[in-house]
C-alpha cells in the first residue's frame, strides 16, 4: 500500500492580543482566578480586516511557500471552521481562487466545532492514499466567539493552520487514524445566534476527556503503540489545563506536550487549535520522531492521528514565517479596541 502524509504545512496567527487582565478588569472579575482555572494569560484577536477566509488563505500560503511542488497538482481543499464568513457561500472556493487553484478541484466547507480541520485532513488522506487524488489541502481555521462575560471569552481565540497532504517527498507519515463520535450536548450554536452556548455540567466529563482519551487510547491500541513510544503530543487547547490532565490520564508526560501546548498565548483558536500546536511541533522535530495528535470537536467527536517524522523535513526548514514567527508577533489591545475589532458593539 503507498504511503500517505504530510508533504508541507504553514501557520497563521493574528498579531493583535489581549490580556486575560484587561477583560477581567471590564467586568470586575480577579484576573489571578480566572489565569489560575484557564492557566491563559492572553488570546489572539483578528484585526478589522481579518476572517477566517483571510486566515486560511494566509496559512494555505505559507505552507504551499516552503514546499517545491506545483499548485496544479492539489486535487481537494477542505476548509473546517466553526465561524466561516458567509452562511451560505463556501470559504474553500474563496481560498482557490486567492491561491488560483481552480480547475479539477473539490472543495468543501466542513463544520464539527473544533475539529472540522483534523476532519479535513482525513478526508485528503482517503482520497489521496486511493489515489483518486494526488494532493490535498486541509485547513482548519476560527476567528472563535464568546459572549461578553462568559468564560469562553477569556479564551476564544483566532488563528489557522494548513496541511498539504500526498506521496510524495512526505515528511511526517501517517501510521493510523481513529475517531470517536457521540451525540454529546455540550456545546452549540443556532442558526442565526450570535454567540454560542454551553452545557456546563457535559464540557470536561465526559465530554472533552471522554472523547479525546478513547480516541488516544483507541489509536494506541490498533497500533500496538505507549506514551513512551512518542516524542511529542498535542491535544486539543480549550484552555491549557485541559490538555495537561489529559496527558496525565493517558501516560504522557509535561515534556512530551509541552511544544505543542501554545494556547497560553493566543487562547483557544477553536478548528485551528490542536493543528496549530503540531505545526509548531513540526517546525522542531527530528527524523524518527514519532508524535500523536488528537483533536476534539464539541457535539462530540476527536480524531487521533500518529505520525512518523522522516529526513523530508529538513527540505522545508527553516521557514522564515512558520509558527514561532506569529506567536512572536504580538500587539495587545485593550477591550475598546477589542470591542470594535469582534463587532461587539452592535
Amino acid at each position: 500500500m503507498n504511503k500517505v502524509g504530510i508533504v508541507s504545512f504553514g501557520s497563521y496567527v493574528p498579531r493583535y492580543r489581549i490580556r486575560v487582565e484587561d477583560i477581567a478588569e471590564v467586568w470586575d472579575e480577579d484576573p489571578n482566578e480566572i489565569k489560575s482555572q484557564l492557566q491563559i494569560n492572553s488570546k489572539s484577536v483578528p484585526g478589522p480586516d481579518e476572517d477566517v477566509a483571510t486566515m486560511a488563505v494566509e496559512s494555505a500560503r505559507n505552507a504551499i511557500n516552503r514546499w517545491k511542488g506545483k499548485k496544479k497538482d492539489i486535487g481537494a481543499i477542505y476548509v473546517g471552521s466553526e465561524s466561516h464568513p458567509y452562511a451560505v457561500k463556501p470559504t474553500a472556493s474563496i481560498v482557490a481562487a486567492a491561491l488560483d487553484i481552480e480547475k479539477n478541484l473539490t472543495a468543501a466547507d466542513l463544520e464539527f466545532a473544533c475539529k472540522a480541520g483534523t476532519a479535513g485532513m482525513q478526508m485528503c488522506f482517503g482520497l489521496v492514499k486511493s489515489e483518486m487524488i494526488s494532493l490535498g489541502l486541509a485547513i482548519g481555521a476560527d476567528s472563535s466567539q464568546g459572549r461578553p462575560r462568559d468564560p469562553l471569552e477569556y479564551t476564544a481565540g483566532a488563528g489557522s493552520a494548513a496541511f498539504l497532504i500526498g506521496l510524495e517527498n512526505i515528511i511526517a507519515e501517517l501510521d493510523g487514524t481513529y475517531s470517536v463520535t457521540t451525540d454529546m450536548p455540550d456545546f452549540w450554536r443556532r442558526e442565526g445566534a450570535v454567540y454560542p452556548s454551553h452545557g456546563v455540567r457535559f464540557t470536561g466529563k465526559p465530554a472533552y476527556f471522554q472523547h479525546t482519551v478513547d480516541a488516544s487510547k483507541g489509536l494506541m491500541g490498533e497500533l500496538g503503540t505507549n506514551p513512551s513510544d512518542y516524542q511529542h503530543a498535542i491535544f486539543h487547547q480549550p484552555n491549557a489545563k485541559f490538555p495537561q490532565a489529559a496527558a496525565k490520564m493517558l501516560g504522557f508526560s509535561n515534556e512530551q506536550i509541552e511544544l505543542g501546548l501554545i494556547c497560553k498565548e493566543i487562547g483557544n483558536a477553536y478548528s485551528a487549535s490542536s493543528i496549530l500546536g503540531f505545526a509548531n511541533v513540526l517546525n522542531q522535530a527530528n527524523p524518527g520522531d514519532r508524535i500523536l495528535l488528537t483533536s476534539y470537536g464539541s457535539g462530540a467527536g476527536s480524531d487521533s492521528f500518529s505520525f512518523t517524522i522522516t529526513d523530508a523535513i529538513e527540505d522545508i526548514r527553516p521557514y522564515e514565517y512558520d509558527t514561532n514567527y506569529y506567536l512572536s508577533q504580538s500587539e495587545y489591545i485593550n477591550y475598546g479596541k477589542y470591542a470594535r475589532f469582534k463587532g461587539i458593539l452592535r
